[in-house]
């Protein structure tokens, strides 16, 4: 069962645009990364925003606009690092319909998106961050696909975060859960298996808001969030208000 928590409406989302969206934020490296940085730099709320395999897509920019600005009585930072060091999966390797496809996947999470290569990285990432803005004071973290199994990683004992987001988590592990010390949202898409995301829920201890999109894919607030279709993209503003509702309470 869905835990709600959604408040009056903290945010107002600016129109979504379909194609062709310009970035309001600029890139910096960051800890020896590139990273996409948008925000108030005066902001004293910071979130990480760990994109999916596929990497800097328009779909994500705009996803992480949204929430630099969007609820009128927080303000965030939002970082997000390229993990892949410039060479993020193709896309047309997904859905993993052919051998080849799968076999390409598959060599991809056992390299370049190890996911417990990545998790290791991001103490250090923060610690970048923080010296170069120290006027941020509390930092979320939200991931997509890859990204939440990387969140699922980073959310235990001595995380440097006070509240969580996966949206369309890949690789649900119930046993993750059980690690997590921080309030944690998940927001599942209709491709997650949905006996993992309920094991998962069960398994968490702490504050949360567990939510299934049942006519979305995995991948509707990220790269392959298709915003020319109009269902798609009201998911994808109702998503990214419930991450903005769920930060706008922890955070």
């Amino acid at each position: 069962m869905a835990q709600h928590v959604h408040s009056a409406a903290c945010c107002s989302i600016p129109p979504i645009v379909s194609k062709g969206y310009q970035a309001k934020g600029e890139y910096k490296t960051i800890g020896g990364l590139k990273t996409y940085v948008t925000g108030p730099a005066n902001a004293t709320k910071a979130l990480l925003y760990i994109f999916d395999i596929f990497g800097y897509f328009e779909q994500s920019l705009q996803g992480a606009d949204i929430l630099s600005t969007s609820d009128k009585d927080n303000s965030y930072q939002v970082f997000m690092p390229d993990l892949f060091e410039g060479k993020p999966a193709d896309i047309s390797w997904y859905p993993p319909d052919t051998p080849e496809k799968g076999e390409k996947l598959g060599e991809f999470f056992k390299t370049t998106g190890a996911p417990g290569t990545a998790a290791a990285r991001i103490p250090a990432l923060i610690k970048a961050y923080k010296e170069s803005n120290p006027n941020i004071k509390v930092w979320g973290v939200v991931g997509f696909c890859w990204g939440g199994k990387i969140v699922s990683l980073t959310s235990g004992k001595d995380t440097p975060f006070k509240a969580a987001v996966e949206c369309h988590p890949a690789m649900v592990d119930p046993a993750d859960a059980e690690g997590i010390t921080i309030p944690l949202a998940l927001l599942a898409s209709k491709d997650e298996p949905a006996d993992d995301v309920k094991a998962f829920e069960g398994k968490l201890k702490v504050e949360k808001h567990v939510e299934t999109f049942k006519d979305q894919i995995h991948g509707f607030m990220a790269a392959r969030a298709d915003l020319a279709d109009e269902r798609v993209k009201a998911e994808y503003e109702r998503g990214y208000k419930t991450v903005l509702e769920f930060f706008s309470k922890h955070l």
